[in-house]
């Protein structure tokens, strides 16, 4: 999916949180497999309830993908989504800018 300047938005948006951020570097580290919420919450040290609300703000941003198994839900990081946020930022890296009409 590639990343339009809505999404891009959203993603660094859901990102500009110190905690969503945490959640999501962690959820990186623990690679495809991911973590359980309980485990989020417990390396995290984050109460169940505001850990909800930032995975829900995650989620919505497409950054993170969730699964229920039996009684538990297991979350990992879309690092597909990811990626395409930092190739959105880097696609028009040093092209240059159109010099501005200029009125005098």
């Amino acid at each position: 999916m590639e990343s339009t300047t809505d999404t891009a938005a959203a993603a660094l948006a859901a990102l500009g949180h110190p905690a969503r951020l945490g959640v999501f570097r962690l959820l990186v580290r623990a690679g495809p497999q991911g973590l359980l919420v309980g485990e989020i919450a417990e390396h995290l040290d984050i109460p169940l309830s505001t850990l909800a609300h930032h995975l829900r703000s995650l989620k919505q941003a497409g950054l993170v993908v969730q699964k229920r198994v039996g009684r538990e839900v297991e979350t990992r990081a879309n690092t597909e989504a990811m990626r395409d946020v930092v190739d959105f930022l880097m696609s028009e890296c040093c092209k240059g800018v159109p010099a501005l009409a200029r009125q005098s």
